[in-house]
């Protein structure tokens, strides 16, 4: 069984130029031209001094799955869930909502591709409202509540 993969965490001041490339390239590359969502993805939100990137690797360092927590005081949201295509099936997502969740702390909220809606179920988010078509795909909001003490 190999290890579980390395779980990179910074704020946006913290990333080197290298990897700050390579978050932004694995997301152009996944929702911009493998999924045809003409949107602004740089949104100024991975800026902000409470944005988390989270992100792993391959041997040579390359990104190769991102996924960023944004801080909105009374709430957490995850987002931009990326895996390069040569890398998915291995659980390199899984590892990074794991990851995510920990370090968010409910409540949380994500918008979740319907398709996905089972996977980030296993996670403990359940669907919080009507779906709806964003960039031709469908979408779910989904949330993870605190547990009762």
């Amino acid at each position: 069984m190999p290890d579980p993969p390395e779980v990179h965490t910074a704020r946006f001041q913290e990333l080197s130029p290298t990897t700050l490339y390579g978050i932004l390239r694995l997301r152009s590359d996944v929702f911009v031209v493998e999924q045809n969502c003409v949107y602004a993805d740089m949104d100024g939100r991975d800026l902000e001094p409470t944005t988390q990137h989270l992100w792993i690797e391959d041997g040579r360092g390359s990104v190769v799955a991102a996924v960023r927590i944004l801080d909105d005081s009374s709430e957490r949201s995850i987002g931009r869930v990326a895996t390069r295509a040569d890398h998915r099936n291995r659980g390199l997502a899984s590892a990074l909502m794991r990851r995510a969740v920990e370090l968010a702390e409910p409540p949380i909220w994500l918008k979740a591709q319907e398709y996905l809606r089972d996977w980030y179920a296993s996670f403990g988010f359940k669907v919080s409202g009507e779906s709806w078509i964003e960039d031709g795909i469908r979408h779910v909001p989904m949330r993870l509540d605190a547990k009762a003490p």
